[in-house]
């Protein structure tokens, strides 16, 4: 319990984060602190940049589900390699809202 517990945790984390995101009146960033990013449309970059984090919290607490079921459940494959994987595909959302909005100068 107390490890699907902490799924939830972090996974409120990343709503906030998209709350923040999608109030934010500067393009977001996402890979660097320090990294300022030209956008065309910072409303919509913002916008898809928060939905991605929304749907991200969706699937991490999906993902921690089967710990429900205990540590020794076969399931528990899904939430080691769904959260491996899940991480990756935001990754891969990511680069494409910046190829899609980013202004190269």
């Amino acid at each position: 319990m107390l490890a699907f517990g902490m799924f939830l945790f972090v996974s409120i984390f990343f709503v906030v984060l998209g709350i923040i995101s999608w109030r934010s009146e500067k393009p977001v960033r996402f890979w660097n602190i320090s990294q300022e990013i030209q956008v065309s449309d910072i409303k919509k970059y913002n916008r898809a940049v928060s939905k991605m984090w929304f749907v991200f919290a969706v699937y991490l607490a999906a993902a921690g589900l089967p710990v429900l079921a205990g540590q020794n459940n076969a399931w528990i494959v899904w939430t080691i390699l769904g959260s491996m994987f899940g991480v990756i595909a935001l990754m891969i959302v990511y680069v494409r809202i910046e190829k899609k909005y980013r202004i190269y100068e």
